[in-house]
């Protein structure tokens, strides 16, 4: 008696599309839950719009003046997903290494598949510093970030952000007007900000995440500041502290409580700083015994994340690791095993040697991806909600197609510059964070 062999059924890999996630949810052939049906049609419909557009920050104000986005050409916005894939495929065949397209994580699968260079935004700044041959940067990201990439790169070279519409609703919580009166109103608690005392401090130092407008880098670069990294923030602190008896932190205050908190400053001497109100809220007294004056920001996205979903991820997956991003809430980085840059959170997954299960607190873009990409592992989103960046969502495949077919043409769309002003206190804060490395320690991911 012969016995046949039949072979299982190939297991269909994950789509990593958001988009794909969200068409489901839309139709009904998904039981998934999304934030906002409005995230199924094409961004477009939003680009005359004030607002930051469906996600995660739809419910943040935006600043009035933001930039829109003009009306995008029939041809793209009624063309079919394999459609704008073509498109944009012959158009990067046809500019060849005259154009190099940026691709952030949290990007829809649909656009970071056609990108030269995936990773957050210091990685991409980098990446576009590394590409001085392109005469053209396409950021795939939001406007802080082009900006960056504006300053980093040569001046004949042209950054363009395919949707204008794209900006981050963190980096608009701390404008250059808010940012300028607390320096004045800090003058007036501290003194002279310049002044330097017996051991070698000023009273403050302002420092700014990477996730901010390049008016704020430019003004901390011309106060004697820095730009940090979730990645580098702590090596940063440090550097602060050293020349500083305090630091004023912007705009994230979860990244800096976080920080702060995991060297030993305590809460207490941690004050809110808020805009809105005189001496941003707390009293002299508080400001002068403060070590970190934390600014009212935070990110939409990851303030999603909750200690509840945690305790949940654990009590359906025995084992589970638990790892989120330092822009979460505190007490939810407290509730985790690990917390990390984006780029912290793929390596910890690439170092896992056996199959583990992840629930991950970051953008769901990501968090897809990875999954995707680690089929050996049960990676899944902390919040069950399908609900992605609003700003980063902006930026659709038919942005993409557009603004790389104006390039053939010879026209350049959406062209991001910094005037000279700015850009050159800016660059000198950026130059001390790419100094600020991170000490290298044995084992660490």
């Amino acid at each position: 008696m012969s016995i046949t062999f039949v072979p299982a059924p190939a297991v269909p890999p994950l789509d990593a599309s958001v988009d794909h996630a969200i068409q489901a949810i839309v139709s009904g052939s998904s039981t998934d839950a999304t934030c906002t049906t409005d995230l199924a049609v094409g961004p477009w419909d939003f680009d005359t719009r004030p607002g930051y557009g469906p996600g995660s920050s739809m419910g943040d104000v935006i600043p009035t003046g933001a930039p829109r986005q003009g009306e995008l050409p029939a041809a793209y916005r009624e063309a079919s997903e394999e459609d704008l894939d073509r498109r944009i495929r012959a158009a990067k065949a046809t500019l060849g290494d005259r154009v190099v397209i940026l691709g952030h994580f949290y990007q829809r699968e649909e656009v970071v598949q056609h990108a030269d260079y995936v990773g957050d935004s210091f990685q991409l700044a980098t990446a576009a510093k590394g590409r001085a041959d392109a005469e053209a940067i396409v950021f795939c990201g939001v406007h802080f970030m082009a900006e960056t990439a504006d300053l980093l790169s040569r001046p004949e070279q042209a950054v363009i952000l395919p949707n204008l519409a794209a900006g981050c609703s963190m980096a608009d919580m701390a404008d250059i007007d808010q940012v300028e009166e607390c320096w004045e109103q800090l003058e007036e608690v501290f003194g002279d900000l310049e002044a330097i005392d017996a051991d070698g401090r000023v009273p403050v130092i302002p420092v700014t995440y990477m996730n901010s407008s390049a008016a704020i880098k430019g003004f901390v670069g011309r106060h004697g500041g820095i730009v940090c990294t979730s990645s580098n923030a702590e090596t940063v602190l440090e550097w602060a502290f050293e020349r500083g008896r305090r630091v004023l932190f912007f705009p994230d205050q979860h990244l800096g409580r976080n920080t702060a908190k995991a060297m030993g400053v305590p809460l207490e001497q941690m004050p809110m700083w808020n805009p809105r109100r005189a001496l941003g809220g707390s009293s002299a007294d508080e400001l002068l015994d403060s070590r970190v004056i934390l600014w009212h920001g935070f990110c939409s996205v990851h303030r999603r994340f909750t200690v509840g979903q945690i305790d949940q991820a654990r009590a359906e997956h025995p084992g589970v690791q638990v790892i989120v991003h330092p822009e979460c809430p505190m007490e939810v980085v407290d509730a985790a095993d690990e917390a990390g840059s984006t780029e912290y959170i793929r390596r910890a997954i690439d170092a896992a040697t056996e199959p583990t299960t992840f629930a991950i607190g970051t953008e769901i873009n990501l968090v897809r991806r990875l999954a995707a990409q680690y089929p050996q592992h049960e990676i899944f989103c902390l919040d069950p909600v399908v609900c992605p960046c609003s700003t980063m969502y902006r930026i659709h495949p038919g942005y993409l197609a557009w603004v790389l077919e104006e390039l053939v043409a010879g026209r350049t769309p959406n062209r991001i510059t910094v005037t000279g002003d700015v850009a050159d206190p800016a660059r000198v804060a950026l130059e001390r964070m790419l100094a600020a490395k991170p000490p290298v320690v044995a084992g660490a991911r």
